[in-house]
């Protein structure tokens, strides 16, 4: 992959060992869903990989969702931490 994981873990972790909490998982997706969306503003006909981007925006939604029913708190400060528009 084209970008770093590590340093999408570290941002939005919520303790040193922490790798898979919703708010990673989040912040991993939006790493994955901004390179793939520069990717498809220079390869406009690569529709097969635009299957792939929706299913990331799918699934980033359902975490979304899910932090928003359980944390809300959390879910407002990884909404606002990553700039996104829910």
């Amino acid at each position: 992959m084209a970008f770093d994981k590590t340093s999408a873990m570290e941002k939005n972790r919520l303790h040193e060992t922490d790798t898979g909490s919703s708010e990673v998982q989040i912040g991993m997706l939006t790493e994955r869903i901004n390179y793939l969306t520069e990717h498809f503003r220079a390869h406009k006909k690569d529709h097969h990989g635009r299957r792939g981007l929706l299913k990331l925006v799918s699934r980033r939604r359902r975490h979304l969702n899910y932090l928003q029913r359980t944390d809300l708190e959390s879910y407002r400060k990884v909404v606002s931490t990553l700039g996104l528009r829910y």
